[in-house]
């Protein structure tokens, strides 16, 4: 039963064009070691340097933020309290000549409504758009609650050149959980 279950979840995400996939707890060194083979896999399938770059950098960028606000954590307990390790799940596709890039985590449900206004404001950016909202972000202060200059989806959408795509769904009375997909 379990290699039939395996080949059945092996056939489902090949039926959707991933090439790669994650689900665990991720770190710096599993970003690092995810992403020597992300550059080899395009680079054995000879991938636009471009397209590559692109696909790099937005899967970077979506494993930062798994790293950094995924609420589904564990923080090594009392042992150890260096120990800070996040949940998500990613996923590297290629799908009708087009690569893509989705990550998904857990946040909490009073985010949700001021996530999806957010990426709602950024998909509807032109370019240009995103270059002018990218440099007031960096000259403004850092958004409450953000771990970063909180310019990250922005980041994003600039590279993604068929844009993004995110869903929210309930997880239980307290959690979502959020995906966010970018087309390279």
């Amino acid at each position: 039963m379990l290699a039939k279950q395996m080949l059945d979840f092996r056939q489902s995400l090949h039926s959707e064009g991933i090439v790669f996939c994650y689900s665990g707890y991720m770190t710096e060194d599993v970003l690092l070691s995810i992403g020597s083979v992300i550059k080899q896999k395009l680079a054995a399938d000879s991938v636009d340097k471009k397209v590559a770059r692109g696909v790099f950098s937005v899967f970077v960028e979506q494993v930062q933020n798994v790293i950094r606000y995924s609420l589904e954590e564990d923080t090594g307990g009392q042992l150890n309290e260096e120990i800070e390790l996040r949940y998500g799940l990613l996923m590297v596709g290629l799908k009708e000549g087009q690569y893509f890039v989705s990550c998904a985590n857990l946040i909490k449900k009073q985010n949700v409504q001021q996530l999806s206004e957010g990426l709602s404001h950024v998909q509807q950016l032109d370019k240009e758009g995103l270059k002018l909202l990218y440099k007031e972000i960096l000259r403004g202060k850092v958004p409450e609650g953000s771990k970063g200059a909180g310019v990250g989806f922005i980041d994003i959408a600039k590279r993604a050149t068929n844009g993004i795509e995110f869903d929210f769904t309930d997880y239980d009375d307290e959690f979502a959980y959020f995906s966010l997909k970018a087309y390279i």
